[in-house]
């Protein structure tokens, strides 16, 4: 049972949190809002790119893996800490404006944990398919590919690890509240480490493949800079008693920027294959080995790259100086000539 002394530091707490919601202003709150929408819209990329390519390969299932539990994690630790339970608490004395900027941070985290959620089921529904729409350079796949099994164990363990977190913070909330602070520092800790390890093996996985197969780079150019923003919002709305919440999202952010890094050198250098291999290579042509050569350089074979780059076009400039050099040489009256009445 709560003792009055924590009782009435809680209620002090609470106070305190509700005067900062009614002294908030709205550039928090739009950031806030332009952050949500950042979320949508990047993941969103990133399932038009699996979608449209009709698979995922090319993301590492341990990436997927990962990047659940940590967001399983995050989104526990966001309702459990304290200041957002006084944040929601809150809602009840101040305006609806108030408590929605106040509020905003857990949807946020919550928007977050639903659109990698999205990318777990398109990771399993496009698993290498074989009618899957991709270039000719990556029809070679990696031989150590991950197996439908690997796939299936990943979406249990994220599956198990959710209904765990949630089942935890529930009992905690309930029948022993002086517990959550030290259970939301253990989920922000556990959501920072799987973050921290998270590209690891998708960095390896495309350093492996050479290119960025089912990854969105558009994804990533918007959530390089958009992590440290977002971490930023976080922290101002929670302060450093919220390190464990928006400190995950610094640590993301730069090991995307590396992820981002490695795939754009290689879409560069497939970009500069591909442009290479479409050029047309000019053909060289050596008067010395040509079938009719000219006793001396003609108009035409003085300056054959001038009128045509392909052999066919070439063989029609010197049949042009032939027949010019033949009417120059024959006489008008002679036979077989222009003037010729073709009878001896």
């Amino acid at each position: 049972m709560e003792s009055p002394q924590t009782a009435k530091m809680d209620a002090l707490f609470i106070n305190n949190r509700c005067d900062a919601l009614r002294e908030g202003g709205f550039t928090n709150f739009f950031v806030s809002i332009l952050l949500i929408l950042g979320i949508l819209m990047s993941y969103l990329l990133q399932h038009v790119r699996i979608i449209s390519r009709g698979t995922s390969e090319g993301i590492s299932p341990y990436f997927v893996l990962l990047g659940v539990t940590s967001a399983n994690a995050q989104f526990g630790n966001i309702l459990t800490l304290p200041e957002s339970r006084a944040d929601v608490m809150c809602c009840k004395e101040v305006s609806p404006f108030e408590c929605t900027a106040g509020v905003l941070g857990i949807v946020q985290i919550g928007t977050q944990w639903i659109c990698f959620a999205v990318i777990l089921l398109l990771f399993l529904v496009f698993f290498r398919r074989d009618d899957a729409e991709v270039d000719e350079d990556e029809q070679e796949l990696d031989p150590d590919r991950p197996t439908w099994r690997t796939a299936l164990i990943v979406a249990a363990v994220c599956i198990v690890h959710g209904f765990a977190v949630v089942i935890v913070s529930a009992s905690l909330s309930l029948g022993a509240p002086q517990y959550l602070l030290p259970w939301a520092n253990f989920l922000g800790i556990s959501a920072a480490v799987l973050a921290a390890i998270q590209y690891f093996p998708q960095i390896w996985t495309t350093y492996k493949l050479k290119h960025a197969g089912s990854l969105s780079i558009l994804m990533m150019c918007i959530q390089t800079p958009g992590g440290l923003l977002f971490a930023a919002s976080l922290a101002a709305r929670l302060g450093w008693g919220g390190w464990s919440s928006w400190g995950v999202y610094v640590l993301t952010a730069f090991m995307q920027g590396i992820l981002l890094a490695m795939a754009i050198r290689y879409e560069w250098q497939a970009v500069e294959r591909s442009k290479q291999q479409a050029a047309p290579e000019r053909p060289s042509y050596n008067r010395r080995t040509t079938p009719r050569a000219l006793p001396s350089p003609g108009p035409y074979s003085a300056h054959l790259q001038a009128y045509g780059d392909t052999q066919e076009e070439i063989e029609r400039a010197l049949d042009r100086e032939s027949v010019q050099g033949m009417g120059e040489d024959q006489p008008l009256l002679a036979p077989g000539g222009i003037g010729s009445s073709g009878t001896r």
